[in-house]
């Protein structure tokens, strides 16, 4: 189910990248915002054939500009780890950060060549005037495949909209996660767990 959660939602995170000089006064939903930049990334990955070959060098520096200042990733680990977060010192708070989104970082980009493959059709959001926490929710699918339902989970910030959790079929990323960081924790405590996401860090970039 972890591997099926993976790649069916890192493959698809990038609809989500937005462009970064949005403002706090210029901030437009989060629906909308999303959908204006699919189309734009979307034809990146398109045009770009080096990004569709694999290229790893381009594809960071795709994910480096469009992604990662979009995503609250210390909320995701934080949510991720659950209970146990409260154990860990700041030290260990700021390492399981760091190999978290390592993590998510190389799945993802991993998988970003097939971005252009699927259609994303966005769902009306439910939001009212001073919301500050919505889901943006997507149907995706691509010819003969069943379609899929994406949910994402934002919060508005100081600095914008930040997602925190994608769900796809109602199956959360975090949830998923944290029943695997919990056995960690188990095992090997919170230094356990950061030496578990670095090991599997190596391994990726291996």
């Amino acid at each position: 189910m972890l591997n099926r959660l993976r790649s069916l939602l890192l493959a698809l995170l990038l609809p989500l990248a937005f462009t970064s000089q949005t403002t706090m006064a210029q901030v437009v939903p989060p629906d909308v915002l999303a959908r204006n930049t699919t189309n734009e990334v979307i034809e990146i990955v398109k045009r770009d054939r080096e990004i569709r070959s694999g290229n790893a060098q381009k594809i960071y520096e795709l994910v480096d500009a469009k992604v990662l200042p979009h995503f609250d990733f210390r909320q995701m680990t934080q949510l991720a780890v659950g209970r146990n977060w409260a154990q860990a010192t700041p030290e260990q708070q700021q390492r399981l950060v760091a190999e978290f989104r390592a993590l998510l970082v190389r799945t993802y980009a991993a998988s970003i060549s097939s971005v252009a493959d699927y259609k994303i059709d966005f769902k009306p959001l439910r939001m009212r005037p001073g919301d500050t926490d919505v889901t943006v929710s997507t149907e995706v699918s691509r010819p003969g495949s069943t379609p899929i339902t994406i949910d994402y989970r934002m919060e508005r910030q100081a600095d914008g909209w930040k997602v925190y959790d994608v769900l796809v079929d109602n199956v959360s990323l975090v949830t998923t996660y944290r029943n695997s960081f919990n056995s960690e924790v188990r095992r090997g405590g919170i230094d356990g767990l950061i030496a578990a996401l670095a090991r599997r860090n190596r391994s990726a970039s291996n």
